[in-house]
């Protein structure tokens, strides 16, 4: 029960959907271009895709000084319901 406590509550943030649903459409992005997306500073989106990678919702990769971020192969079955939503 804990897990999916984590795992809603990463999914309770309009700002975390929209970061999910621009993944989804673009299959991965830099923080950068994610930040620009949602109108949000780097910091505070680096915080909420730390907290999607946190419970296995998104997986990232470096390349050079970028970061970058795409949904995970290993998403929680309970959010898989939310995800095809977006």
């Amino acid at each position: 029960m804990k897990e999916y406590e984590r795992v809603l509550k990463a999914l309770a943030n309009r700002r975390r959907l929209s970061i999910i649903a621009i993944l989804k459409k673009r299959n991965e992005a830099t923080v950068g271009t994610i930040a620009d997306s949602i109108k949000l500073s780097f910091t505070s989106t680096s915080k909420h895709l730390n907290m999607l990678a946190r419970v296995d919702i998104l997986d990232k990769r470096q390349q050079g000084l970028e970061v970058f971020y795409f949904l995970g192969a290993r998403v929680p079955e309970v959010a898989r319901p939310i995800i095809s939503l977006l």
